[in-house]
């Protein structure tokens, strides 16, 4: 499904279900101006073009106890045989780690990380990043607080 397909009732039904995957047809209906049979194929067509990938609850990382977050930018040593590869199976192994990105700049990657707290963020550190010998630096930042956070990607 291309992103100029997207007419006025698919955008609201992808807002829509942004705001509230569990809406059924019917909600979604009522809320884009169309019966439950189109709307069900629009979903359908959705999800089966991967424009929806899947579905989620969002939990509260404060309520879970992981009361610290860090942006950490890391550097690699690029000589360094497989250094890629070995990160990049870190990052996919670590339940701490839930976002990781390849950039440009000072940092080969820059990561999210949550923990309990600051000795938990060492302790990870210290037994899995560091461990690794491709890994040249990790220069961290701790999130004091959090001014937004959306998981609702703008609908063109």
């Amino acid at each position: 499904m291309e992103n100029e397909r997207f007419d006025r009732a698919t955008r609201g039904i992808l807002e829509a279900l942004q705001a509230d995957g569990r809406q059924s047809t019917q909600q979604l209906a009522e809320k884009v101006g169309l019966s439950a049979t189109p709307v069900w194929r629009r979903v359908k067509e959705l999800e089966d073009s991967g424009v929806v990938r899947r579905y989620v609850a969002l939990a509260d990382r404060e309520k879970l106890g992981l009361s610290i977050c860090v942006l950490a930018n890391v550097s690699l040593v690029r000589h360094t045989e497989g250094a890629v590869e070995a990160f990049e199976r870190l990052v996919g192994a670590s339940r701490e780690i839930i976002e990781c990105h390849a950039t440009t700049g000072e940092a080969d990657y820059v990561v999210k990380i949550v923990v309990a707290d600051m000795k938990a963020y060492d302790q990870f550190l210290q037994q899995q990043v560091f461990k690794l010998p491709g890994v040249a630096s990790v220069r961290s930042n701790v999130v004091l607080r959090e001014v937004k956070y959306e998981t609702a990607l703008p609908v063109p």
